[in-house]
């Protein structure tokens, strides 16, 4: 399976504005968090990109995009009509090809020598199916990812067999459904923000949305494609992190700077504010 082509997700309400912000790669390098998204899809080996945006919002996501805006396409999500309703949107541009999918406002850091997205892409050219990206998360984390339920593979370790993928389930839920041995008590395979995808996903999109489903429930269209063609889940080497939560731009500027060329810099500059807050509480204890 040979992806060429790659969809970025930007145009919710409270997601459109965050690609647009900037942060200090890894590299030294100011960027925003676009840029730093469409780079991880290059470093996949995908060169043709398309941004589901908001109306009008072309400009503003072409002047960040640094280098990279020549390559990239625009559709916009003219009906706010959720998640799955913006992936179905890049349907035209797809086509009948399997395709990467990312979300505009995670970023993600290796732990391994290839990038999260080419890890993906790798497992997908191998097994020559659709693959999930999905990382271990304890189970407080749960009201705010897609939780996948399966099996591990025999013959890989970090590679599972997706049967149903539920959309932040309660805990209840998680525990009746989406348990697989293996992993630590509390903890569950929650999506990471990177897909491989085919094709045929599309259709399962369109009929959702055709029968008045309001175009939100991509889990119930990832469930639907795991029932109709082989569909993995890789526990990716790497670390995501959502900019759009409450301090989510803080850790990613941390989690980049501390896997970057300014990592030594950074943790001096953390230790000596450290230093200084204990030497001022100190202060103010000795005062009282």
């Amino acid at each position: 399976m040979e992806i060429a082509k790659a969809v970025i997700t930007a145009a919710g309400r409270n997601q459109r504005t965050l690609p647009l912000q900037t942060l200090i790669d890894r590299d030294g390098e100011e960027k925003s968090v676009l840029r730093i998204v469409i780079e991880e899809v290059l470093r996949a080996g995908v060169e043709e990109i398309c941004l589901v945006i908001s109306p009008g919002d072309e400009t503003a996501y072409t002047a960040v995009a640094g280098d990279h805006a020549g390559r990239l396409h625009f559709v916009p999500q003219t009906e706010a009509r959720g998640y799955a309703h913006a992936v179905h949107c890049a349907r035209d541009f797809a086509g009948d090809q399997p395709f990467l999918h990312l979300v505009g406002d995670h970023l993600y850091v290796s732990r391994a020598d290839r990038g999260c997205a080419r890890q993906v892409v790798e497992i997908a050219r191998s097994e020559d199916c659709a693959v999930s990206a999905v990382q271990s998360t304890r189970e407080s984390q749960l009201p705010y990812y897609g939780t996948i339920g399966g099996h591990l593979l025999s013959d890989h370790p970090h590679l599972y067999q997706i049967e149903r993928v539920l959309e932040k389930p309660t805990p209840t839920e998680a525990e009746q459904l989406l348990l697989i041995p293996g992993l630590r008590a509390g903890h569950y395979l929650c999506l990471f923000g990177i897909h491989a995808l085919t094709p045929a996903l599309f259709p399962i999109l369109e009929r959702q949305l055709e029968t008045g489903g309001d175009g939100s429930s991509f889990s119930h269209a990832m469930t639907e494609l795991a029932r109709q063609e082989q569909y993995l889940a890789l526990e990716t080497q790497g670390w995501r992190y959502d900019v759009g939560v409450k301090y989510g731009l803080l850790t990613a500027q941390l989690a980049l700077s501390l896997s970057g060329v300014d990592r030594e810099l950074v943790l001096a500059q953390l230790v000596e504010l450290l230093a200084l807050r204990q030497l001022s509480q100190d202060r103010d204890g000795e005062r009282s």
